[in-house]
């Protein structure tokens, strides 16, 4: 049986390699036959998934590697501990914030080799190129169908947003946020492939932008510039461009552009997805006015719903006023969009001119179990009557919910060896995982608000807690 001691040290020999599929160093996986001593039976290798994935009895966790296992059980603890949470997301606030070089992690390495091992290696992608593409390996060798990427670079701003309409800013400076905001992008587009997804944050373009965005305007010229070179290049490696929502006074304008861009690219097939808040009143209301505009221009309307993310820096009075609304919504909204047709809670828009829904298409992005399994028993139920299953993929933060994300992709591999599920690919689960890249200093922005805006949600996350003792124990007790 291994000690708590050799449990660390597989934590600090391996920092960063966080998923593998089932080979020869997995844990679950029997020793590889030697030339002393030969298989009695040789047969000729299989492409299809190894036999440990498809078997009932293995858990969800069991893609993951004991070290991931050890190191997610140590931050859920802390993350569900009021004690330890309030004093550790301080100190994670004052290291994203100080102006102190001794408080900064691209300036101290002390400090950033310690983040470095933990923190960052639990929810972070890699600072290089080669950093992020070995992490983006071992998550699609595991069964994951890709992932949503993003810089971590973005602005966040106070409730009411203190942007003024009217302020100059220096337009070199401006165009040069703009620029170095393109270039980041284009950066990140270089590092996934067909399939996968990237985040985009149009406030993280500077502060001209974000007063465009205040204003409701449409986009100037030279910043449409690099919008469309983005969105050129995503559409033309097949990549899915995700516009992510921010704060209420800036939503209205990120709908606008998003709606514009989405008009061009996703004549066919969707390339620029919007992002739907539920636990915003006004969501179901604004996705019917939007899926009626996509159905009389003619456009495949993109849509990632999400809970939300700015409850600590927006105005209160937009939300509903219990969580059990904001899963109704959720759950109601989900659907409404997977059976293509409008129901209590999504109810066509007063200005439809038909009552027909476009062509959508659709991410999940949720940490909540009962969200996914609502979604994919609607799925089960399509297949069961032999009709069209629509197309849907899951998206879960990298370091959260793996017991979720892994059910998800285990369920995936196991549509595919179905006869049924061959003849009706977009039925099988397609599960993603969203992560950051860039260096420690410039992610622990996104650090601080991933673990604010999930704190209610840590504090409830008994059955991932569960699940992670449950199959550290079964690891240990085969040793």
């Amino acid at each position: 049986m291994w000690s708590l001691h050799s449990c660390l040290r597989s934590v600090r020999v391996y920092p960063r390699i966080w998923y593998r599929t089932f080979d020869a160093k997995s844990i679950d996986q029997p020793p590889p036959a030697t030339a002393t001593t030969p298989p009695k039976h040789s047969a000729p290798q299989s492409n299809l998934p190894l036999p440990q994935v498809s078997k009932p009895s293995q858990p969800p966790l069991s893609l993951l590697p004991f070290h991931v296992l050890i190191r997610s059980s140590l931050i859920a603890a802390l993350s569900s501990s009021p004690r330890l949470l309030t004093p550790s997301l301080g100190l994670l606030s004052l290291l994203a914030r100080s102006q102190s070089s001794y408080l900064n992690p691209d300036k101290n390495p002390v400090l950033r080799y310690v983040l470095r091992k933990t923190i960052y290696a639990h929810f972070c992608a890699g600072e290089t190129l080669k950093d992020v593409r070995t992490t983006l390996s071992g998550l699609k060798e595991t069964g994951y169908k890709g992932v949503i990427l993003a810089h971590a670079r973005e602005i966040v701003l106070e409730s009411g947003g203190n942007v003024s309409t009217e302020e100059k800013y220096d337009d070199h400076v401006a165009r040069s946020d703009v620029e170095g905001w393109k270039q980041s992008n284009l950066e990140t587009l270089s590092m996934v492939e067909e399939g996968d997804f990237l985040a985009v944050k149009f406030t993280g373009a500077g502060p001209q932008v974000v007063q465009q965005l205040t204003q409701g305007v449409q986009p100037a010229k030279w910043i449409e510039a690099a919008i469309i070179e983005i969105c050129d290049l995503a559409k033309s490696k097949r990549v899915g461009l995700l516009i992510d929502a921010e704060q209420s006074f800036l939503q209205a304008g990120i709908d606008l552009w998003m709606l514009r861009y989405q008009r061009k690219y996703n004549r066919s097939e969707a390339v620029v997805y919007g992002t739907y808040q539920s636990y915003l009143q006004s969501t179901p209301e604004t996705l019917s006015r939007h899926l009626s505009i996509a159905q009389d221009e003619g456009f495949t309307l993109g849509v990632k719903l999400v809970r939300g993310a700015y409850m600590g820096s927006d105005l209160p009075h937009l939300f509903w006023s219990t969580k059990e609304e904001t899963d109704r919504t959720y759950n109601g909204v989900a659907a409404a969009l997977i059976r293509s047709k409008y129901n209590e809670v999504l109810q066509p828009s007063p200005t439809a001119k038909n009552m027909r829904f476009p062509k959508v298409k659709l991410v999940l992005a949720t940490h909540n179990h009962v969200s996914v399994q609502k979604a994919m028993e609607i799925q089960k139920e399509q297949a069961a009557k032999q009709q069209a299953r629509f197309d849907l993929s899951y998206g879960q933060l990298m370091g959260m919910a793996d017991e979720v994300s892994c059910e998800l992709v285990m369920e995936g591999i196991k549509s595919k060896q179905s006869e049924a599920s061959q003849k009706l690919e977009s039925g099988v689960p397609r599960a993603y995982k969203y992560l950051v890249w860039g260096s420690v200093g410039e992610c622990m922005q996104y650090l601080v608000r991933r673990a604010e805006e999930n704190r209610s949600a840590v504090e409830r996350t008994e059955r991932g807690r569960s699940a992670l003792r449950s199959e550290i124990g079964r690891r240990v007790f085969r040793m």
